[in-house]
Formats: structure tokens, C-alpha cells, sequence
């Protein structure tokens, strides 16, 4: 028998901990405020940290996710790691988060 997709809190959680993983939450901010910016990379990580905080309450609560919402926080999370590359803050340049589902 196949493996066994997974529900839909399960993705979630998957998807966060990818998220923070391959988001660089711990820069420092001098180093998040240097150079041009392409756009507030600081307020953006907030965002971004608070809107995966939420989930997990949420998830933690019995929340369960639809689709839709997966893939909102996948393109959100697309989205600032776009921005954060073009501010020169990715590091090793790794790919942005890819949604499961």
C-alpha cells in the first residue's frame, strides 16, 4: 500500500515548519535595515512570523486548515522570501517554500 497523503493540519504544520526553515527569522536587525531596500524586509519577516504563530495557535486549538488557507500561506511566504532575496538576505539562495498538499 501507498504512503498516506496528509490531512490537511498535517500540511499545515508541514508547510510551517518548511517555512521556518527557509525564511531567515533570526537575522539581525542591522543587518535587515542596510542598503536599499526593495521593501521592509523587517516588517515583513513580523508579518510573516506572526501570521505562522497564528496558524499554530489555530492548529493547536483543532483548527483545521482548507486548502485555500495552505496555499495563502505558501504564496504569502513566496512572497517575502522574493523580497528578501532581492534585499540580499537569503544567504544561500535556496528555493522559496513549496506548498504540500
Amino acid at each position: 500500500m501507498g504512503s498516506r497523503k496528509p490531512n490537511t493540519t498535517e500540511a499545515m504544520r508541514q508547510v510551517i515548519a518548511e517555512i521556518r526553515t527557509r525564511i531567515p527569522f533570526d537575522l539581525p536587525q542591522a543587518r535587515l535595515c542596510m542598503g536599499n531596500c526593495q521593501g521592509c524586509s523587517m516588517k515583513l519577516l513580523q508579518f510573516l512570523d506572526g501570521e505562522l504563530e497564528a496558524w499554530e495557535r489555530r492548529l493547536d486549538g483543532g483548527e483545521r486548515p482548507g486548502f485555500e488557507e495552505l496555499s495563502d500561506l505558501v504564496r504569502t511566504a513566496r512572497k517575502v522570501h522574493r523580497v528578501l532575496e532581492r534585499n540580499g538576505l537569503t544567504g544561500d539562495q535556496a528555493p522559496p517554500p513549496a506548498g504540500r498538499s
